[in-house]
C-alpha cells in the first residue's frame, strides 16, 4: 500500500475505475498524485471529465466552500449519458444554503447528541442481539451482523416498526448489491410511500413525521422530497455498516491494537475516530463548480466537476503521522472521513455510538474472534470496504470443542 509508482500514468486513467478499487491499490496513485498531482484533470469518456482533488487541505477547503463549489448537480460520479442527479436540489445531500439550513433544520434534532444519548439503551440492545445472534451460529458475515444493526438504529429514528426491519434490510441488500439507487426498488419505495401517508393521516413522534410536518421556506414538503430524503437516509447506512465491517477487519488484521483495546477500554472513542479515518468507507464525493477558482495554479471553470477522494486526504502525510499505520490512540486525528462544513454528516453521532455499543458488545461476550474465510471487497468508486467477512465467534469463558472448525 506505500510503495510508490513507479509509471502512474496508465493507473491515473482508472482512478474511477472500481476495479481499480475492488482488486488494484488506490492508495498507491493517491499517494503519487498528493506529491505529483494533487489537481488533476480527467478527459471525457464514459464519465464527464473531472478534477482529482486529493490532499486534506484541498478537499476541506472545497467542502467548507459551498457558495462556489455546489452539491445540487449530484455528489457522485455518474456516466456522462446519464446527466445530473434527479434528485438535485431535493435533498439535504444535494442541495446548498439557505435551503440545506432550513432542510437540515428538520431533521438535526433526531440525531443531535442528547437525541442519540437518549437512543443509546436501544442501540445497546440492538448490539447485543446481533451478537449474540452471531454466537449462536458460531460462524458468521459479518457484513450480516453490522448490517442488521445499522438498519434497525436508522429504522429507529425514522419510525419503521422492527416487525418491517427484516424486509426492510432484504430490500436494500438487494439495491447495494446491485449498485443502484434505493429509489429505484419498487418494494422499497411503495414501502416508504405508505408509511408518508400514515404519517399524514396521524404523525408520530419519528423523523418521517417531521418531514411530513415541516416545512422549507415556508412550504410543506412535497411528497417526491419527502421519499427521497428518506431513501438517503436509509442509504447513508452503508458507508455507516461499511466503517463497522471495516473496523472489524482492521482489529482483525492488527490484533494487538484489539488486545490493547481490550486492556484499556477508555481508548474506545479514539479507536472509533481510527476505524472512521482508516476505512473513509465514503471513496469520493463531487461537487460542481459555480464560478470560475483556481487551485494550486490549476484554473477550474463555472461547471466543471471536481471530485474528492476522501481515503486519500485521510492518508495525506503532510496531516498525519505515519498515516498507513493502524492506531487506536493516534492523535489528534482530526480525519475528514465524514465530510466538513455545511455537509458535515448529519448522523455522525449516531453512528459513532453505533460503533461504540458493537465494538462494546464484543469485547464483554466474546471471547475469540477469528476470521473464518476469505474477503472481498465492495466493486464500486463511491464506497469501499469489504463486501463479506467471514468470522468465527466464540462466547466468553468458552473453549471451542475439538470437532469444531478452526
Amino acid at each position: 500500500m506505500t510503495a510508490t509508482i513507479a509509471s502512474p500514468t496508465h493507473l491515473l486513467d482508472r482512478i474511477a475505475d472500481p476495479e481499480l478499487h475492488v482488486s488494484g491499490d488506490p492508495h498507491a496513485l493517491w499517494r503519487w498524485m498528493r506529491e505529483f498531482s494533487p489537481v488533476h484533470r480527467h478527459e471525457a469518456g464514459e464519465l464527464p471529465a473531472f478534477w482529482s482533488l486529493t490532499t486534506y487541505e484541498d478537499i476541506r477547503a472545497v467542502y467548507r466552500d459551498p457558495v462556489t463549489f455546489s452539491s445540487a448537480r449530484g455528489v457522485l460520479l455518474r456516466p456522462a449519458r446519464l446527466g445530473d442527479d434527479p434528485g438535485g436540489g431535493l435533498t439535504l445531500a444535494l442541495c446548498d444554503p439557505p435551503r440545506h439550513k432550513e432542510l437540515r433544520s428538520l431533521m438535526a434534532d433526531w440525531f443531535s447528541t442528547r437525541a442519540v444519548r437518549g437512543l443509546e439503551e436501544s442501540i445497546r440492545a440492538a448490539a447485543r442481539t446481533a451478537v449474540e445472534r452471531a454466537l449462536e451460529q458460531g460462524t458468521c458475515d459479518f457484513v450480516d451482523l453490522a448490517g442488521r444493526l445499522s438498519l434497525s438504529v436508522i429504522s429507529g429514528v425514522i419510525g419503521i416498526p422492527e416487525k418491517d426491519h427484516d424486509a426492510l434490510y432484504q430490500w436494500t441488500e438487494e439495491a447495494f448489491a446491485a449498485h443502484t439507487s434505493l429509489a429505484a426498488h419498487p418494494l422499497l419505495m411503495e414501502y416508504f410511500m405508505e408509511l408518508v401517508y400514515a404519517r399524514m393521516a396521524e404523525p408520530a413522534d419519528d423523523l418521517v413525521s417531521a418531514l411530513v410536518n415541516g416545512t422549507v421556506h415556508g412550504e410543506l414538503l412535497s411528497e417526491h422530497e419527502i421519499l427521497l430524503n428518506c431513501e438517503n437516509l436509509i442509504g447513508a447506512t452503508e458507508n455507516g455498516r461499511l466503517a463497522l465491517i471495516g473496523g472489524m477487519l482492521a482489529f482483525l488484521q492488527h490484533p494487538d491494537q484489539w488486545q490493547r483495546l481490550a486492556a484499556d477500554r477508555d481508548l474506545l472513542p479514539g479507536a472509533v475516530e481510527e476505524i472512521v479515518r482508516w476505512t473513509s468507507s465514503a471513496t469520493h464525493s463531487m461537487r460542481t463548480a459555480t464560478r470560475p477558482c483556481t487551485l494550486r495554479g490549476q484554473r477550474i471553470e463555472t461547471g466543471d466537476r471536481v471530485v474528492l477522494w476522501l481515503p486519500s486526504a485521510n492518508r495525506d502525510e503532510n496531516v498525519f503521522d505515519d498515516p498507513y499505520r493502524f492506531d487506536i490512540a493516534r492523535r489528534p486525528n482530526r480525519h475528514i472521513a465524514l465530510a466538513s462544513g455545511e455537509h458535515f454528516c448529519i448522523g455522525s453521532t449516531l453512528a459513532r455510538a453505533e460503533m461504540r455499543a458493537l465494538f462494546t458488545e464484543l469485547l464483554d461476550s466474546a471471547g475469540v474472534i477469528e476470521q473464518a474465510g476469505p474477503t472481498t471487497r465492495v466493486r464500486s468508486n463511491a464506497v469501499n470496504g469489504p463486501a463479506t467477512l467471514p468470522v468465527r465467534l466464540t462466547a466468553r469463558g468458552r473453549t471451542p470443542a475439538a470437532h469444531e472448525p478452526r
